[in-house]
């Protein structure tokens, strides 16, 4: 399923059901008076967020979305049947934009989370709300009042604890594969990942989510690439995990440069996203003899001055110190929020 994080779409709510005119006829009771009922109130539109959606595709051939009309008041003082609302599930993690006016709507974080987004028109009042010591018989009612349209804007950010960044081919879809249930496409050429895929991995009592983010190149913060569009996703996440691939290098230089070039692409788009905790790992050690991969390693921690984590998705090698050490950066960085 392609992966879909903005999207437009028009809302409209329940216009009110008119008042009524109308007078009671009964046999015997020759001044029944006025006794026509209140319209119906317009449905009002909602979006809930809804923690099993994890993107905006089920909004693809569908642009408009409405609430119902309040039904009309009737004789007897019998009231228009109110509208029904518009609820409309959203993926937790999906901003609400008026594309009218610019205004930020909502950000809906939490499972369950319901704003109202377009409230129905009132329903309108019988003739039986006008009786007067001096006008018995009315013959007034007023209209529902109408409904509200406007154009909604919907972006998507990911809710993830960890982020999985990299060159394309670092062997993130790999190894989130390896971490958890996700299944996402993996083959050996570059952008093998179109879209963020989630995965939840689970160590004993524990768990937490994992964003494989498409790869990132030179200029990914200036739309090169995939670019922008999938670099908005790395914002909410709690941590960073750099998959930096060795196997291909002809030198740890050229590595280390290819880690740099990802930061600061990360610096260039947001240097709040720049700062975020980060766990380096040099990925497909599978391919490298140990000789290689532990001067791959030594540079690597001279130059950063912390350790640096050597794993295979392949092989395995490592993955479980990886999860352990996951968790525990998600559970400190969730105590310092």
């Amino acid at each position: 399923m392609r992966f879909i994080d903005e999207v437009k779409i028009t809302i409209q709510s329940g216009k009110g059901g008119d008042g009524c005119v109308s007078f009671r006829r009964e046999k015997f009771i020759p001044f029944g008076g006025p006794d026509g009922g209140d319209g119906g109130d317009g449905g009002n539109v909602y979006f809930v967020a809804d923690k099993s959606l994890n993107t905006l595709v089920h909004f693809r051939g569908k642009k408009l979305y409405k609430a119902n009309d309040g039904g009309q008041g009737a004789g007897r003082q019998k009231h228009g049947k109110s509208g029904e609302d518009a609820l409309i599930a959203v993926p937790v993690g999906t901003i609400l934009k008026n594309l009218e006016t610019g205004e930020l709507i909502a950000d809906l974080v939490e499972d369950k989370e319901k704003v109202l987004v377009a409230e129905g028109g009132r329903g309108g009042l019988g003739n039986v709300n006008f009786k007067t010591s001096t006008n018995q018989a009315p013959r007034k009612s007023t209209p529902g009042k109408e409904c509200q349209v406007f154009e909604i804007g919907l972006e998507l950010k990911l809710l993830a604890d960890i982020a999985l960044i990299g060159q394309p081919n670092a062997g993130k879809s790999t190894l989130i594969s390896r971490i958890s249930a996700a299944r996402p496409k993996v083959a050996d050429y570059p952008f093998t990942t179109l879209e963020p895929n989630l995965g939840v991995v689970t160590l004993g009592e524990d768990s937490f989510v994992v964003a494989d983010i498409p790869g990132l190149i030179e200029d990914a913060s200036q739309g090169k690439g995939l670019g922008i569009k999938f670099l908005k996703h790395i914002e909410r996440t709690s941590a960073l995990v750099h998959l930096v691939d060795c196997s291909w290098c002809l030198n740890e230089f050229e590595a280390f440069e290819s880690y740099v070039t990802i930061k600061q692409e990360l610096f260039n788009f947001s240097e709040n996203i720049s700062k975020k905790n980060e766990i380096v790992c040099l990925t497909k050690t599978d391919a490298m003899t140990e000789e290689e991969i532990l001067k791959f390693q030594n540079f690597f921690e001279k130059e950063l001055d912390k350790k640096i984590l050597t794993i295979s998705s392949v092989s395995g090698k490592n993955i479980d110190k990886l999860k352990a050490l996951m968790l525990k950066t998600v559970k400190e960085e969730k105590t310092h929020e």
